[in-house]
């Protein structure tokens, strides 16, 4: 089985990272791979290097798209895939039609124009897979598949790196900064949290505005603004309570590490975590924007150690179940399995 994994982002972000973590899972599973990548991000292009996966890379740049097209028909041409998996809209731009089967994977609710080429589709969560099908992609053609994560057993850093105590509760964001992903709640939600410390791992348009939100609140000496990070799971094998207040998120890949880590999660009712987390059985579920609310969660599990420690534990017990390497491989394998034996 020949696949050819095409990605087109250039940015930091949590898709782009999932994307190295397939690749490298479905290494040695019985897959031919190839890899194009944008080569704006010199650290993905190093990690796949660094596999020994064949590689290509291009520009994806959305004004001048001839070049990118070159290199990828170029790459079909000499690879002859099976099967070609575009990893979200701007991979599904420079969409090939021939004789290989097209799939697309769809990260977010977002608009299925650049997808439509797609012969199928890959889709997150069930509620992601309902949004593809409203806007007229047949259902059948569409795939659930949630992503994965590594059992998380590092030990915890020394929390003096970022100046923090190592006897207070420690709260732990891991998001672009960005509005969609309401950091501001979790900011406003701080007076109210009076015991707690709270890192904030990521960057994005809004860390002016939040840094300067963070000041007028006079919290400067409890919440730290790590920056966008590549040790998230030492970070996460370092906090206590894992924070989780995004408006919209279609999936939280947040919420599956911090059960992989054992630890407690918090977060907003946005359809990722939705679909995830039973609430009060493996973590807790709080209205959007409403810090009131989320304080109050985050102060429970800190005076309830039997309740967080019920909760990380039945997380982890869902991480072993669904979310692990080989339950996404065995997924994935067969997905490609059944559109090749469709197609013949």
């Amino acid at each position: 089985m020949k696949i050819l994994q095409i990605m087109g982002g250039a940015r930091e972000g949590g898709a782009e990272e999932f994307f190295i973590e397939a690749v490298e899972a479905l290494k040695n599973k019985e897959i031919n791979q190839y890899v194009v990548i944008n080569k704006k991000n010199q650290k993905r292009v190093k990690k796949i290097n660094d596999l020994k996966i064949p590689f290509a890379t291009a520009s994806f740049s959305k004004l001048l798209k001839w070049p990118t097209q070159s290199v990828i028909n170029k790459v079909i041409s000499e690879f002859k895939p099976d099967i070609i998996h575009y990893w979200m809209g701007r991979a599904s731009s420079f969409l090939v039609k021939g004789k290989h089967i097209n799939i697309g994977w769809h990260s977010g609710f977002r608009g299925v124009e650049r997808f439509r080429k797609c012969d199928y589709h890959i889709a997150l969560t069930e509620e992601l897979k309902k949004h593809i099908a409203n806007q007229g992609i047949n259902s059948k053609d569409i795939f659930e598949l949630p992503i994965y994560t590594k059992e998380n057993k590092l030990n915890k850093m020394n929390r003096s790196k970022f100046n923090t105590p190592k006897n207070k509760p420690l709260l732990l964001s891991l998001s672009r900064l960005h509005q969609v992903k309401g950091i501001n709640i979790l900011i406003d939600a701080m007076p109210k949290i009076p015991d707690a410390y709270l890192w904030i791992a990521g960057s994005g348009p809004l860390e002016k505005v939040l840094k300067s939100q963070t000041a007028n609140l006079g919290l400067n000496d409890r919440v730290r603004f790590l920056g966008w990070r590549d040790d998230k799971e030492i970070l996460m094998a370092t906090a206590d309570i894992c924070v989780f207040p995004s408006r919209n998120d279609s999936f939280g890949a947040v919420t599956i590490e911090s059960w992989a880590a054992r630890k407690t999660t918090v977060a907003c009712k946005s359809p990722g975590p939705l679909g995830l987390i039973s609430h009060r059985k493996d973590g807790i579920l709080v209205e959007i924007d409403n810090a009131e609310e989320f304080s109050k969660s985050v102060n429970e599990i800190i005076n309830n150690k039997k309740l967080a420690k019920t909760l990380a534990n039945n997380g982890y017990n869902k991480f072993q179940k669904f979310y692990t390497e080989k339950v996404f491989v065995r997924n994935i394998i067969a997905i490609y399995t059944r559109v090749l034996g469709i197609k013949e």
